[in-house]
């Protein structure tokens, strides 16, 4: 699938099976992709093993390395890592769209909805870095093994919550990259929702036993 247009995109946790499968299909629409890691050897190992895959160049490097090189941010870090990340590459996101699809779980019972004393993970993000970084929350429901296998078309649609319109449309493009249909859902305080469905999908995987996991679809919008 070739991109619309091609962007810098950095994807810290690009070493874990989320972000990694993000980093596959944005390489292979055509982005230029940087998995950020706290460890920059881990990341270049990832990066090589994604560009091997896809038959194009995509780099590692340290987080705030990564996130300086490119015009916008994907966070697919754990929740217990996801503030300690922010604050470490805070002066790195300045003036840029941080995509964050940081999901509430807290083991052992992640598929039983656990949201934080804000509400929404995200949403804290947003009000914490202020307006002169975008936040728009997006893929907490798509599921990575999907993403990790590139041939195959995703059956889900994508979530996407953020105060910027401008910023929204630019995520959902990207979906649109990847063969996924993003749904601008509303203000970044709606993410709220999203971040909670992860835990009733994870409980629908485990009761169904939903080869590869179960994803979302919003009925009445016509294709396009």
């Amino acid at each position: 699938m070739e991109a619309r247009k091609s962007s810098r995109i950095a994807i810290l946790g690009g070493t874990g099976a989320q972000g990694g499968g993000l980093a596959l299909r944005l390489a292979r629409a055509g982005h230029e992709v940087v998995i950020g890691s706290r460890d920059a050897e881990r990341a270049q190992a990832a990066a090589a093993r994604i560009g091997e895959r896809v038959g194009t160049r995509v780099a590692g490097a340290g987080n705030r390395d990564a996130a300086a090189a490119a015009d916008i941010v994907i966070l697919t870090v754990p929740y217990a890592s996801q503030r300690a990340t922010i604050d470490d590459v805070q002066a790195e996101l300045q003036g840029k769209i941080l995509v964050d699809a940081t999901v509430p779980l807290v083991p052992p019972k992640v598929s039983t909805v656990q949201l934080p004393n804000e509400d929404s993970a995200v949403a804290a993000i947003q009000a914490s870095l202020g307006k002169s970084v975008r936040v728009v929350s997006a893929f907490q429901n798509v599921s990575a093994e999907h993403l990790a296998d590139v041939d195959h078309a995703i059956d889900c649609d994508v979530l996407v919550c953020g105060d910027e319109a401008d910023a929204c449309a630019r995520v959902i493009a990207l979906c649109a990259d990847i063969g996924l249909r993003g749904l601008h859902a509303g203000p970044i305080r709606n993410s709220v929702a999203a971040e909670a469905l992860t835990s009733l999908l994870i409980a629908i995987n485990r009761r169904y036993k939903v080869p590869g996991g179960a994803g979302i679809r919003i009925t009445g919008i016509p294709p396009g």
